[in-house]
């Protein structure tokens, strides 16, 4: 398979349908993308809540540059990038830099390598994935959620989209008592250590449940996949919510949906 940011760019987001359970598509809404990247997500989320404010969060130099560029190419005003690591506390830390691309894979802009940087050490993802290298260890500035949030005059958070590589826990327990301002949060999880001392998806889950938040939908399959939670405070009705992201269609629903009726 080969893959292409502007392709990517442009596909419906993972979870698009349940975003759209939970919040109006033009909504003024707040968005997080914490562990940006090179952005693409943050342009998916500029483009499906186009009264958004997105906030890309990176610590990676070039990557931020890829991240304003995006901005630029795709027009997406609503998008703001802030280079940093969010984390448990306020300082520099070490960052492990990744690189690479697959033996195979087709030449394209993709960067495969450039996804798996981390506040974390590689622990067996060096063993699953040989085709990534962490060659370079960078300081970068981290923040605590809460902290960028104050300083930022931000009330209330909608959704966040993490994608940190291990640090997971890290940002949960520096956000601190405003979890309780955050609606939704999707983030990858893992069932092995892919880096050192990394919470497993059974910690992050009891961590979630313990601060009011329940697994709306679970997309791990094999060693590590996503998921999404949402807090009962905000969602009184969570319950039903949760029952309706994994109801399954009816046969006449996919009828109706294969020949564009639905």
């Amino acid at each position: 398979m080969s893959f292409d940011r502007a392709t990517y760019i442009i596909e419906p987001i993972a979870i698009e349908k349940e975003l759209k359970m939970l919040f109006k598509t033009g909504s003024p809404l707040t968005i997080f993308e914490i562990g940006a990247c090179e952005g693409e997500d943050s342009m998916r989320y500029a483009r499906l809540f186009p009264h958004a404010k997105v906030y890309a969060l990176e610590p990676l130099p070039k990557n931020v540059e890829y991240i304003r560029s995006n901005i630029a190419k795709y027009q997406a005003h609503n998008v703001s990038v802030h280079q940093l690591a969010l984390s448990s506390i306020n300082g520099t830390t070490e960052f492990h830099v990744s690189s690479g691309r697959p033996e195979h894979a087709t030449e394209t802009d993709w960067d495969y390598g450039n996804k798996s940087n981390s506040l974390l050490p590689p622990d067996k993802h060096k063993e699953l994935a040989d085709f990534i290298s962490f060659n370079e260890q960078i300081l970068v500035e981290t923040q605590t959620l809460k902290t960028f949030c104050t300083n930022h005059h931000i009330i209330e958070i909608d959704f966040i989209h993490m994608d940190v590589q291990g640090a997971e826990l890290m940002v949960l327990e520096g956000a601190a008592d405003y979890l309780q301002h955050i609606k939704a949060i999707w983030l990858e999880v893992s069932t092995v250590h892919l880096y050192k001392n990394q919470p497993l998806v059974n910690d992050v889950q009891d961590f979630m449940q313990q601060h009011n938040f329940v697994l709306a939908k679970n997309c791990v399959t094999g060693m590590q996949g996503d998921h999404l939670y949402i807090s009962t405070k905000h969602f009184p009705n969570h319950v039903e919510i949760v029952k309706k992201i994994n109801s399954k269609p009816s046969l006449l629903n996919i009828i109706l949906k294969k020949l564009g009726i639905n």
